[in-house]
């Protein structure tokens, strides 16, 4: 089973955070996949060159221009305008490309959603002909419920787009699971019941410490393996892990759990062809 670090690039201070996510990758020798909102690299993209760019074995993969949400979202009040989608979609893989020098084939939409873009074709026509191979934005449970399933990839097949694949993230929102992101201190009650996820894996109340971070991150791997899935990867974002844990000690106990157990580290691109490799289509 593949193990995939990823971090959603999305605010100012996902920068400095970046600058010790790679001291830990250099130290475990890991991949990652890292989701760029277009906007940070017009601001910073020279910085995030310098601190990622030279790493061969980071992928880099758009989400979205200015991190609006793409369609309805029950957690959300920046819907972007219809006219603008094809914006956020398109010229968001152009800018990352243009930084990094390395072709883009991923895109995770701002938010993410419950059922990935099923139900919008219009929004998987507009990633297909931007030019993706995979989408991650299957990243909640049922009716938007935390902490996201344990789901595999599928393809967009039944909409139409058999060459579109699907890529969820799993567990939680980490931001979430801290408390980052409430309004005026007011927790909204988005848990599935009853849990459907193991013991010990939905605390309850804001986690306080990286060494709980890092045991839940174990529960949901140890599950993804009875699973049999063909990977996991938490949805991770680099100013909430620098704001909660500035040593990175979640990142180093999460990363020898998973050489521990023997998990093989990969990015996204790596999962989008380990699968097409399996159902028989066209891998990059």
């Amino acid at each position: 089973m593949q193990y995939i670090a990823a971090y959603d690039t999305e605010e100012p201070g996902c920068l400095e955070a970046c600058k010790k996510i790679r001291q830990v990758h250099e130290e475990f020798g890991f991949p990652a996949t890292f989701f760029f909102v277009g906007k940070r690299l017009r601001e910073s993209g020279a910085e995030y060159r310098k601190i990622l760019g030279d790493v061969p074995q980071f992928e880099f993969a758009s989400h979205t221009v200015t991190h609006y949400v793409l369609r309805p979202h029950p957690f959300s009040f920046d819907l972007v305008e219809d006219d603008a989608r094809a914006m956020e979609v398109q010229k968001s893989k152009e800018i990352v490309e243009q930084t990094f020098e390395r072709e883009c084939i991923g895109f995770r939409p701002a938010y993410g959603f419950a059922e990935g873009l099923r139900g919008d074709s219009a929004l998987i026509d507009l990633v297909s002909k931007a030019g993706y191979k995979y989408v991650s934005s299957q990243l909640w449970g049922p009716d938007y419920t935390v902490p996201a399933s344990l789901s595999r990839p599928y393809t967009y097949e039944d909409e139409g787009y058999p060459d579109l694949v699907e890529l969820p993230g799993h567990g939680w929102h980490e931001n979430l699971l801290k408390g980052h992101n409430l309004v005026d201190e007011k927790p909204y009650r988005i848990l599935a019941y009853p849990s459907p996820f193991p013991d010990g894996a939905v605390p309850l109340k804001p986690i306080s410490t990286p060494v709980e971070e890092a045991a839940i991150n174990s529960i949901f791997i140890e599950e993804a393996m009875k699973l049999n899935l063909p990977f996991i990867s938490f949805i991770w974002h680099p100013w909430s892990l620098h704001r909660f844990d500035p040593e990175m000690n979640m990142l180093r106990q999460t990363f020898a759990e998973v050489r521990r157990l023997g998990l093989e580290p990969a990015t996204y691109k790596d999962a989008y062809n380990a699968f097409c490799k399996t159902a028989a289509c066209l891998a990059n």
